[in-house]
């Protein structure tokens, strides 16, 4: 098993968060302090449209980098990934520190970015199995992997932010690109077992069917994706609508919405260090159903809310309720897929958490536009209690299929018969 220093240099790349929106705000900002103010609607839909065009790629080239997944080496796609990356941070670099850039460079350059990642995604999923030496530490990884990420993405706006305000975007971007040299460096210092490439005999249409009859004929597999692209689409959209509760509803400003995203992703922190703490995957079913119904009653909290602690808790409720979620729906998928299906099956993982957000975020602020913020996020909250009713109900029926899988992994013994509550 790896050291952790190299899983979180497998993710330090990531930990700096895109700053090509408030970039794109930068240049929009002497021409509207001359124009009209009907004319910030216009940068305001320039920033959705450049963090859609960064994650609008996911969606639709993720199918078919799920089959190249399964096909690749995995450990060279994350090596070719993340120079790739690196060279669109420098590019950002370039063009921001000569005052070159445009608004197009921004969206061409982010569309680029989403088309990494669909790719990247699936692939370093699919790693995490060949980090470590024995599958029963897969919860443990991915639980750990998950807290290194929030731990950095709370590190990371502030330094970013200290970047742009002393020298510029230009200088943020060019760190962020230095940074890939240190993920570069660990994936070729890893000394791998030998994994076995499934070479290309066939289409990419036929292994794209065959991924998703693979995915639709798992009852567990095909559960856990749907409740968990649920959650993401009708839940994760309170962060986009999380200004407003700042601004309109608690009556603070900047200040106050650095403090609902702090206490956020402490709560996510939190979540995952204490899955990281649990010694087996069994009970996991259980966890998704309780983190769910945690995240829609502190969303439902969360929208009702009127005072800043009340609505601090609630936040940070949120984002244990939902890093529990995910990751705990992680290790069970990545636990029972089979070897030779698991970048598809983490392709469609990947789709559920990030492919869908964009829709779903549109789809939060037309409703929020209708019956206002607070309703829009109360309700995707109740639709999230509705979904741990529904997988709850399956739930039976999912440890039937999986009982198996865990007693050939030995996870379970042979001749156990589990109690409800351990799977």
């Amino acid at each position: 098993m790896r050291e952790p220093g190299e899983r979180l240099a497998l993710e330090l790349a990531h930990a700096l968060p895109r700053h090509a929106e408030l970039l794109a705000d930068r240049l929009e900002r002497p021409r509207l302090a001359r124009e009209a103010e009907p004319q910030l609607d216009h940068s305001a839909l320039l920033l959705g449209l450049t963090s859609f065009a960064g994650q609008i790629p996911i969606l639709f080239l993720t199918p078919f980098a799920g089959v190249w997944v399964d096909r690749w080496d995995r450990h060279r796609t994350l090596v070719i990934t993340q120079v790739l990356s690196m060279l669109q941070s420098f590019a950002l670099a370039v063009l921001a520190l000569t005052h070159v850039i445009t608004i197009w460079q921004i969206l061409a350059l982010m569309l680029l970015q989403g088309a990494i990642n669909a790719f990247d995604m699936p692939a370093r999923q699919s790693f995490v199995v060949q980090m470590i030496d024995r599958r029963e530490d897969l919860g443990n990884a991915i639980a750990l992997n998950s807290s290194m990420v929030n731990g950095a993405r709370l590190i990371g706006p502030a330094v970013a932010g200290m970047v742009i305000a002393g020298v510029g975007e230009g200088y943020c971007f060019l760190i962020d690109g230095i940074s890939y040299a240190a993920v570069i460096a660990s994936l070729l210092a890893m000394r791998r077992k030998p994994v076995l490439v499934r070479p290309a005999v066939r289409r990419l249409s036929a292994d794209l069917v065959e991924g998703w009859q693979y995915v639709r004929q798992s009852q567990g597999i095909r559960s856990v994706l749907l409740f968990l692209t649920l959650v993401s689409v009708v839940g994760m959209p309170y962060t986009v609508l999380m200004p407003i509760f700042a601004g309109s509803i608690l009556g603070g400003g900047p200040h106050t919405l650095g403090f609902l995203m702090a206490a956020a992703g402490l709560g996510a922190l939190a979540g995952a260090i204490t899955l990281a703490m649990r010694r087996s995957v069994l009970g996991l079913g259980v966890v998704i159903i309780w983190s769910a119904a945690l995240f829609g009653v502190a969303l439902v909290g969360f929208g009702i809310s009127r005072m800043l602690v009340f609505s601090l808790v609630a936040v940070a409720a949120a984002g244990f309720g939902m890093m529990r979620h995910m990751a705990s729906s992680n290790t069970i998928l990545q636990t029972i897929v089979e070897e030779d299906k698991r970048g598809r099956v983490m392709a469609y993982f990947s789709m559920a958490v990030q492919g869908l957000a964009p829709f779903g975020s549109l789809a939060a602020g037309a409703i929020a536009s209708r019956i206002g913020a607070p309703a829009t996020i109360a309700w995707g909250g109740f639709l999230c209690l509705a979904g741990a009713v529904w997988f709850a109900l399956h739930l039976p029926v999912i440890r039937r299929e999986i009982r198996p899988i865990y007693q050939r992994l030995g996870i379970l013994p042979k001749a156990a018969v589990p109690l409800p509550e351990e799977e």
